[in-house]
């Protein structure tokens, strides 16, 4: 091999040689910027509401002694909620929260409140009649409803509305304070067309947060002046 022939050869090594390392550098940098990347894109874009269409129907009897079932709602506005009669948590919650709401958007015939009862088994039509005079709560408007079957309840509650898994006590020291059930006391925002588009945990903010409780009410009601003027 000539004195020429070496010299082309090293710089066609160095040349590959070159390649070789700016190759590997890119690669390197490439691997560093993917592993930068944010693991959630669009991590601070604004929240979608709640929405989704109740896939399945409720039959129940009211306080008045009616056969219903939520559907016949279709068309209105309607706050759902779970209760139980002997629910000290519920009485509270109804009293003030429920009793509001009707003050507040109870001019407009298209406005309706559906509590469903967790503890239909003992929650009969007599105990819900009774319930509901104590709240002054008309079946016209206000719907306290039974249809007998506790594990019937709790699916739909659970399963179709989307609502916290109902727990039974057993502390029986637990049971006389709070009662039987401990579930979910949030009120959910059904509009016209069938499909709830919020839950506010109001009862819960009022006891622990009283700030985001008047953040959460606020938009609670302006949703609903939304949806009636639709």
């Amino acid at each position: 091999m000539n004195r020429t022939t070496k010299i082309v050869g090293i710089y066609a090594l160095t040349a590959v040689a070159c390649v070789a390392i700016l190759w590997t550098a890119f690669w390197v940098r490439d691997g560093l910027i993917e592993r930068e990347k944010p693991f959630v894109v669009n991590a601070g874009a604004e929240a979608v509401s709640t929405l989704f269409p109740i896939g399945r129907d409720f039959e129940a009897t009211n306080q008045a002694g009616q056969k219903v079932k939520l559907s016949d709602l279709k068309g209105k506005v309607f706050v759902i909620a779970e209760f139980f009669a002997v629910c000290p948590h519920c009485a509270v919650r109804n009293g003030q929260e429920l009793r509001g709401l009707l003050e507040e958007f109870g001019a407009d015939a298209n406005f309706h409140l559906a509590c469903i009862s967790i503890d239909p088994e003992t929650d009969n039509v007599d105990r819900l009649k009774d319930y509901a005079a104590a709240l002054n709560a008309d079946a016209k408007q206000w719907w306290f409803l039974t249809n007998g079957n506790n594990a019937a309840a709790h699916e739909y509650m659970e399963g179709t509305m989307k609502f916290f898994k109902i727990k039974q006590r057993i502390d029986p020291a637990d049971i006389e304070s709070n009662g039987r059930y401990a579930h979910d006391l949030g009120l959910a925002l059904v509009n016209k067309n069938f499909e709830v588009v919020g839950k506010w945990p109001l009862a819960d903010a009022r006891k622990t947060d009283p700030a985001l409780y008047e953040t959460l009410k606020r938009e609670m009601y302006e949703k609903i002046r939304a949806e009636l003027a639709k």
